[in-house]
């Protein structure tokens, strides 16, 4: 009796559990990304609305004038550092009483710190004087600091013209208090007026002063 051999039946293949998906290094990957992304776009449009009030000049204005609330305007500036903030005067700040300017700030041009000066204090005495148009420079104006100086004139006597004749410096870093032009005011054509401030400490020179600029021709120069 013959026996027949009996066939094994193979066993199927093991199968390994797959990497579970959350520990693909590619998504993970992409988690951060979209985090980092999301992070950049918030501190973006927050940026966006981080702005400093300022004060900025309304108009132009010169060197010596008085400045308060209206004369200036408030903006909305984004600086690259606080520290360039710093040097601007902020909006809604109250400025002091009798604040004057060191220095001429152009129309819209931010209020730096630094042109801020204290109001002047002590009485002054307002001298008029009738200058030549081309004797004045075209930048004088209200709050200027000017020297007025007495070129002598040749009627004025024997060597009192020439090569040899000096120019005397009458009045020192006054303060200009009004400088109307030639058409607001009943001045000779061709002639300006111009009305400084002279102090306490200059007060005792007005006398000569007035005395060389009658039988003289009066230059005023402009100090920066």
């Amino acid at each position: 009796m013959s026996t027949g051999s009996t066939g094994s039946t193979p066993s199927p293949a093991a199968r390994r559990p797959a990497t579970a998906t959350w520990r693909d290094p590619r998504l993970v990957i992409g988690i951060v990304i979209v985090a980092v992304c999301v992070v950049a776009g918030a501190r973006l449009f927050g940026s966006a609305d981080d702005t400093v009030p300022v004060w900025a000049a309304r108009a132009d204005l010169p060197s010596g004038s008085s400045v308060g609330p209206e004369d200036l305007v408030r903006r909305e500036v984004r600086f690259a550092s606080a520290a360039d903030a710093t040097r601007y005067v902020p909006g809604g700040t109250t400025l002091p009483q009798g604040s004057t300017l060191a220095r001429a700030v152009g129309a819209g041009e931010l209020l730096p710190r630094s042109a801020l000066g204290a109001a002047e204090t002590g009485p002054v005495v307002e001298v008029p004087l009738s200058v030549e148009a081309d004797a004045v420079p075209a930048s004088v104006q209200t709050g200027s600091v000017v020297d007025v100086w007495v070129t002598p004139d040749a009627a004025a006597g024997p060597g009192s013209s020439g090569p040899d004749a000096t120019a005397v410096r009458v009045l020192e870093a006054v303060r200009v208090l009004g400088a109307p032009v030639a058409t607001d005011t009943l001045a000779p054509a061709g002639t300006r007026q111009v009305i400084v401030g002279v102090d306490e400490a200059q007060e005792d020179l007005l006398p000569e002063a007035l005395a060389r600029a009658a039988t003289g021709t009066t230059v005023i120069t402009r100090r920066g």
